[in-house]
């Protein structure tokens, strides 16, 4: 069966999710949880660099995810994306819509 783990770590202006293992209808629950609950209050940072896989589910969570930031004047972030998170994400046809970033530095510049 197919594991996630999140370790959460909290910052100044965002919540890190670090993200390990496969993101799929079987690890969903949790991950759709986080997302949903921390964006409607702060940044959420997706550290996708241990992610194994990530299927059309997840990427709807994420995608949601950012239409719910803007109702709350807050974005997702996706820090190092795996390979195989990077092409998912290319696979929408949408990867611009994605704000893909390399370190959480990135995220103080964000007012």
């Amino acid at each position: 069966m197919d594991q996630l783990t999140i370790h959460e770590k909290s910052g100044a202006n965002y919540m890190l999710l670090e993200l390990a293992g496969s993101v799929n209808g079987y690890t969903l629950a949790e991950f759709q949880e986080k997302v949903y609950s921390y964006i409607q209050d702060t940044n959420v940072v997706l550290d996708m660099s241990e992610v194994l896989s990530i299927d059309a589910a997840g990427v709807g969570v994420v995608l949601a995810g950012i239409n719910d930031g803007e109702e709350h004047n807050t974005q997702i972030f996706i820090m190092n994306p795996s390979e195989s998170a990077r092409h998912a994400l290319e696979r929408t046809g949408f990867l611009d819509t994605f704000n893909i970033i390399h370190g959480i530095t990135e995220v103080s510049d964000v007012s």
